[in-house]
């Protein structure tokens, strides 16, 4: 193993680790952990929660490996490459170090990938529904970075959009001020779900293929991960107590459907997991416990 890929392994066991402990004084419970092998190569912990607060919760960490990178038939791999939504001409995304990967410098060449993805579920419909990944990915002689947090609140409170963007904008700016504008446009077009015709929340940051200086990639990626605590820890405290009714739970329900589909769906990080021969349980550890339609 590469002492990088150790370095990366080694910052996402611990920021999972500050993470579980953090939301499990949160919510009073406690975090089973479950390992898990892939026998291509790698595997990963899951760390799953039903407490109190959260309803369902879990902050995954993963390291696989194998020797050819996945593809599906009519993608040109299984993750997109080649596309960068939220409307950035190539040469703007050049200047940011956000280069895609042409499909024939993947296909056929071994893979590494590790990182965190976590999803929680509160059960309070006025608390939102928490997404983040951050990833390092290499294949054959290309590596990148990739990832981003979002939040979709059931029942959206100004206040607490503003101040998850206000603390991602800041940790975007202490790298590149040109980050935010970026990462936030490509957050609102990726976390759209088409066939509904709107979003799934108030959007966030996402990126990918960010890979042209590692030194200056990695030092934004562990910053991101950092920050979610300070992105969101506030607003669950702020709404936790919140009363709610019957009907409000049943909002939430149909409300969580739309979760569903999109992670079904759409969603990257479920796709590559499922066509790396991930580990089902931890993929679809995303997914809500009680939904309706």
């Amino acid at each position: 193993m590469s002492s990088f890929r150790a370095e990366a392994e080694a910052h996402f066991r611990g920021l999972r680790d500050r993470i579980v402990a953090r939301l499990a004084a949160l919510d009073g419970g406690e975090f089973v952990r479950k390992s898990w092998q892939r026998p291509e190569g790698g595997g990963g912990e899951m760390s799953e929660l039903r407490g109190a607060l959260f309803e369902k919760g879990g902050c995954n960490f993963s390291a696989v490996a194998g020797e050819r990178y996945p593809t599906a038939p009519g993608q040109a791999t299984a993750q997109g490459e080649g596309r960068t939504p939220g409307q950035a001409s190539a040469e703007e995304d050049a200047a940011l170090g956000i280069r895609p990967p042409r499909a024939e410098e993947l296909a056929g060449k071994p893979f590494f990938a590790t990182g965190v993805s976590l999803v929680f579920h509160p059960r309070n419909p006025f608390v939102p529904v928490v997404h983040m990944n951050v990833r390092y990915l290499e294949c054959g002689d290309l590596a990148w970075f990739g990832g981003g947090m979002d939040l979709t609140p059931c029942r959206p409170f100004a206040e607490d959009t503003a101040a998850f963007h206000s603390v991602l904008q800041q940790c975007c700016n202490k790298h590149d001020a040109r980050y935010y504008p970026r990462l936030a446009r490509w957050a609102k077009e990726y976390f759209f779900i088409p066939h509904r015709g709107s979003e799934r929340g108030v959007g966030g940051v996402f990126f990918d293929y960010l890979r042209s200086d590692r030194a200056r990639a990695w030092a934004f990626q562990r910053d991101l991960g950092d920050a979610f605590l300070e992105a969101y820890v506030p607003i669950v405290e702020r709404r936790r107590g919140t009363q709610f009714t019957d009907q409000d739970r049943a909002e939430q329900l149909r409300w969580r459907g739309r979760y569903a589909e999109f992670n079904l769906i759409y969603d990257r990080g479920t796709l590559f997991g499922l066509k790396t021969g991930g580990n089902v349980e931890a993929i679809f550890m995303s997914l809500p416990p009680l939904v309706a339609w």
